[in-house]
């Protein structure tokens, strides 16, 4: 386990399957996406599910909607001169989510996306906010 502080850290460490599985989706694009959660003693960031499957609402229909999650999903997007692929950071914090459930989320998110080195992050408390156009809106603005 690896605990990376990002100076608002809980403690709570990144298991080496989370930088493992995140390896295979950035050189191998063996994934198209990975949710992760934290184990049941809220001690440590883990794989929940790695997923081949490409249909977006799959994956959208995966985030729970009484239970934060974190996610990097492959978001494959046209532009003028063909198809362009981005890592993208899930951050799901759904309103229906206890209070104590997104305290130790949003506390311990740092550690795994900076182990993860990920810089486009999405954050949805409902699932307006992560639909594919909304998402596809942010990152065509960062371009």
């Amino acid at each position: 386990m690896l605990i990376i502080d990002g100076g608002q850290s809980s403690g709570v460490g990144v298991s080496e399957e989370c930088i493992a599985s995140f390896q295979d989706i950035k050189s191998h694009r063996k994934f198209k996406y990975i949710i992760y959660g934290l184990n049941p003693t809220n001690t440590e960031i883990i794989v929940l599910k790695a997923s081949n499957e490409t249909d977006y609402d799959v994956f959208v229909g995966e985030l729970p909607g009484n239970e934060c999650r974190w996610a990097v999903y492959d978001f494959e997007y046209e532009v003028e001169g063909g198809k362009r692929n981005k890592l993208v950071f899930y951050s799901w914090s759904p309103d229906e989510a206890t209070i104590k459930s997104k305290m130790v989320f949003s506390s311990s998110k740092t550690a795994l996306r900076n182990s993860l080195g990920l810089s486009t992050e999405i954050q949805g408390t409902d699932f307006d906010e992560v639909a594919y156009e909304s998402v596809l809106d942010k990152i065509r603005r960062l371009r």
